[in-house]
């Protein structure tokens, strides 16, 4: 065992997250779960969502058998909806291709839907004691500033050199504490912004502590300016019900339900196209827009509530849409920004 992983390991014991829900009565399906909630969220914001899901799934077969809504559903303002989609179908193919049981063998592991190199290790070694190697934000941070490890993560050269850092210090034995040791130094010292360095148990091992300049590790993103889109949410509204329209399952908030789109405030082809003309609106009104940002772009929403007289029947007979009851609301997938509107209707309508 290394200086540093012994000097980790050490800390862990003394200082280490031991009580997180997904680190009680370990399964590769808990942990895996975990892993998946926790790529890019915060733990505080994902135990809430992690125990609504194991309290509805209790098992991988229970996740594979429910309906994607309802999963997109539960899943609804954790954001990264891709990562939903992935889990449901992983949970599948773990159901009907390995009875149910996850496969210990990090190549097929690795092989699932949303599961890469790094979380297929971190349940393996979490559940298993298997001796492989994680390297997560968290972790990147903490090898890149301990070894000087120059330029940003992101890059292909940069991400190798930290994997041979990563599989040269993770020990054999203890393999389970040791990797969530490293998480949790990220996590709770070697910080992105304000670094403990006086708790940090590889200080003295730490090129960029001696250096000074724990921030200059790893290597900032090159910036790149947010670009700026718009778009225009149709809210068809009749009786206390709203329209809404599953979204394809590629792209943006895929397989959700949102309001119907427009490229401008225009709305009459999108009507028509619904079979909604003048006889059928009481009231057509522009509420306020606001912005939604991605982790590519900005997306400037303006809301237009058009307030029906009479249902239309076309729009009835659309197979990927349904009429939502603002005060009796289905359990189906919902994207942020349209949550967000569903919330604030009522208000809007005087109801």
């Amino acid at each position: 065992m290394t200086p540093f992983a012994k000097a980790i390991l050490e800390w862990y014991e003394n200082y280490g997250r031991k009580s997180l829900p997904w680190q009680q009565n370990k399964t590769a399906y808990s942990v895996w779960l975990s892993e998946i909630m926790l790529q890019q969220t915060q733990v505080a914001t994902v135990i809430p969502y992690y125990e609504r899901f194991l309290e509805r799934f209790p098992t991988v077969v229970d996740l594979a058998n429910a309906e994607q809504d309802e999963v997109l559903h539960l899943w609804t303002g954790l954001g990264y909806y891709a990562r939903a989609r992935n889990l449901h179908k992983a949970a599948k193919i773990v159901a009907e291709q390995f009875n149910g049981e996850f496969p210990r063998d990090i190549e097929q592991m690795n092989a699932l839907p949303g599961i890469g190199r790094s979380t297929a290790a971190a349940v393996l070694s979490s559940v298993y004691k298997q001796p492989h190697a994680i390297l997560d934000g968290n972790v990147k941070r903490t090898l890149a500033r301990c070894f000087a490890v120059q330029g940003w993560p992101g890059q292909k050269k940069v991400e190798n050199q930290l994997w041979h850092y990563a599989e040269q210090h993770t020990p054999t034995r203890d393999v389970d504490k040791y990797n969530q040791a490293m998480m949790d130094m990220g996590a709770m010292v070697c910080t992105r912004s304000k670094p403990k360095c006086g708790l940090c148990p590889v200080a003295s091992l730490c090129q960029a502590n001696k250096q000074g300049n724990p921030l200059d590790y790893p290597g900032k993103k090159p910036k790149k300016e947010k670009p700026v889109k718009e778009t225009w949410f149709a809210m068809l509204h009749y009786q206390g019900q709203v329209w809404l329209e599953q979204r394809p399952q590629s792209g943006i908030w895929g397989g959700l339900f949102c309001f119907p789109e427009h490229p401008d405030a225009e709305l009459n082809d999108l009507l028509q196209h619904r079979g909604i003309t003048d006889v059928h609106i009481n009231q057509q009104s522009q509420l306020i827009a606001f912005r939604h940002t991605f982790s590519h772009y900005h997306l400037d929403i303006t809301p237009i509530l058009v307030d029906l007289s009479k249902q239309p029947d076309v729009v009835m007979e659309a197979s990927k849409g349904l009429w939502y009851n603002l005060s009796q609301p289905e359990a189906i997938g919902l994207a942020a920004p349209v949550k967000q509107l569903l919330q604030s209707l009522p208000s809007e309508l005087h109801i």
